[in-house]
C-alpha cells in the first residue's frame, strides 16, 4: 500500500492527514445518510411531495456555491477545507439538539449541506494536487475508496443498530434510535474537524471567481447539467420509492447503503484507472448507457413481477445506479486537462457544482409533483430520457491537446 501510495502521490506529508479526515467525514456520513430518508419518512412525516421540497432547500448551498467560496476567496483550499467539515458538524449537532420539527430538520440539513458543497469540489481539487501528473484518475479513486470505506462501517453499523432495536421491542418510528445514531456521527465528524485543523494552511489563497464562465467549458457545463437532473431524481426518491412503494425500514436501506459503499470502494480505484487508460469520453459514455437500463427498471419493476420480486430489482438496481455514479470522477480528470492552473481547475469545479445544482433544485421540486400526480414510471422515465442525452453529447468530447501539468 505504502509503495502504491508513494507512486500516485508526489510526497507532500500532509496527503496522510487530508485523507485521515476524508475517512472520518465518510465514516459520520455513513451514519447520518443511513438514517436520513427513514427519518423523514418516520418522524418528520414527510410525504413524497414534501421530500422533494425538502431536497429543493437542501440543494441551495450547491446552487449558491460559487458565491459562499467567493466570500472566503482570500483562504488557501486547506483553511476552507476546513471551514467545511466545521459546518457539516454543526448541522448534525442540531438535528440532534433542537427537535424533529420539519421546519428545524429541514433547516440543519442545510447547514450540513452548506458543509458537505463546500468540502466538495476542495477534495476533488486537493487530491488532484497532491497527484504526480498522470495519476490523477488513480488519486480520485483513492480517495472516493478510502470515503467509501467509512461509509460502510457507519451504514453497516446503522443497520446492526437498528436490527437489534427492532429486536428488543423499540418500534421503528421511535426517535430513540435516531438520535442515537446523530451522537455517534456528531462524535465522528467532531474528530474529523480535530484532525483537520492540525493541516498548516499551504501556499498562496487561491482566488476564486463569483463564476468562472470560459466557452472551452462548455461541454463540461452541459455534462454538469444532465448529470445533476438524472443524480437528483435518484438522490432523491430512489430510497423514498424502497421505504413508501415497498415499506423498506431503517435497517433495509442502510443495509443496501453499505451494499453500495463496498461496491464504490472496491471499485473506485478501478474505475480511476480505467478513467486513465480508456479515457474519460469512453467512460461518461458508458455509464449513461447503462443508466438507461436501471432507470426503467426502477420505474417499472412493479409492473412487470410480484412485489416481492419487484422489491429486489429495484434493490439491485439502487445499487447499480451507485456503481455507476463512480464515473462521474471521469468529468473531473476532463477538467483538469481543459484547465490552465490549479485555480483556474478548483473554480471550474467549483461553477460545474452550481451548474449541475441550478437543474437539481428544480428537479427536486419537480419530481415530487412528477410523482405524486403520474407516478414513478414516468418519473424514472424522465431519468432514463436524460441518460440518453448525456451519453450523446459525452460522445462529442474531443481530448485537448497534451501539455505540462500544473
Amino acid at each position: 500500500m505504502q509503495t502504491e501510495k508513494q507512486s500516485i502521490y508526489r510526497g507532500d506529508k500532509a496527503v496522510r492527514t487530508f485523507l485521515a479526515t476524508i475517512l472520518f467525514s465518510g465514516l459520520a456520513y455513513g451514519f447520518y445518510r443511513g438514517i436520513q430518508d427513514n427519518y423523514l419518512a418516520e418522524i418528520v412525516k414527510i410525504s413524497e411531495f414534501e421530500r422533494g421540497i425538502v431536497e429543493f432547500f437542501r440543494e441551495i448551498p450547491g446552487l449558491l456555491l460559487v458565491f459562499i467560496l467567493a466570500a472566503m476567496y482570500r483562504f488557501s483550499e486547506t483553511k476552507v477545507f476546513k471551514i467545511g467539515t466545521a459546518i457539516m458538524l454543526s448541522g448534525v449537532l442540531g438535528l440532534l439538539l433542537l427537535g424533529s420539527s420539519k421546519v428545524v430538520v429541514i433547516l440543519f440539513m442545510v447547514v450540513f449541506s452548506t458543509g458537505e458543497h463546500i468540502v466538495m469540489p476542495i477534495k476533488s481539487s486537493m487530491s488532484l494536487s497532491f497527484a504526480k501528473n498522470d495519476k490523477g484518475g488513480a488519486s480520485l479513486g483513492v480517495t472516493s475508496s478510502i470515503s467509501h470505506g467509512g461509509n460502510i462501517i457507519g451504514f453497516f453499523l446503522v443497520s446492526a443498530l437498528f436490527f437489534i432495536f427492532s429486536r428488543i421491542g423499540i418500534a421503528r418510528d421511535s426517535i430513540i434510535g435516531f438520535r442515537t445514531v446523530f451522537i455517534i456521527a456528531a462524535v465522528l465528524l467532531l474528530l474529523s474537524t480535530l484532525i483537520v485543523l492540525t493541516m498548516k494552511d499551504q501556499g498562496k489563497p487561491v482566488r476564486r471567481s463569483r463564476l468562472y464562465i470560459n466557452r472551452k467549458y462548455h461541454k463540461f457545463y452541459m455534462l454538469e447539467v444532465f448529470y445533476g437532473a438524472r443524480k437528483q431524481i435518484f438522490l432523491t426518491f430512489a430510497p423514498y420509492v424502497l421505504i413508501l412503494f415497498y415499506g423498506a425500514d431503517t435497517s433495509v436501506i442502510a443495509l443496501l447503503l453499505a451494499i453500495c459503499a463496498v461496491f464504490g470502494m472496491l471499485l473506485s480505484p478501478a474505475i480511476g484507472i480505467l478513467v486513465d487508460k480508456l479515457g474519460y469520453k469512453t467512460i461518461m459514455v458508458a455509464d449513461t448507457l447503462i443508466l438507461v437500463v436501471v432507470c426503467l427498471m426502477y420505474g417499472f419493476a412493479h409492473r412487470l413481477f410480484p412485489m416481492h420480486i419487484a422489491f429486489i430489482v429495484v434493490c439491485v438496481n439502487f445499487v447499480l445506479d451507485s456503481i455507476i455514479s463512480l464515473a462521474s470522477m471521469a468529468t473531473n480528470v476532463y477538467v483538469r486537462d481543459l484547465s490552465s492552473s490549479r485555480e483556474e481547475l478548483t473554480a471550474t469545479l467549483t461553477t460545474g457544482i452550481s451548474v449541475n445544482h441550478l437543474i437539481s433544485v428544480l428537479i427536486a421540486l419537480l419530481g415530487g409533483y412528477i410523482w405524486k400526480t403520474l407516478g414513478i414510471e414516468v418519473l424514472f422515465s424522465l431519468s432514463a430520457v436524460l441518460g440518453v442525452i448525456n451519453s450523446i453529447y459525452a460522445a462529442t468530447i474531443k481530448k485537448p491537446v497534451e501539455r505540462t501539468m500544473f
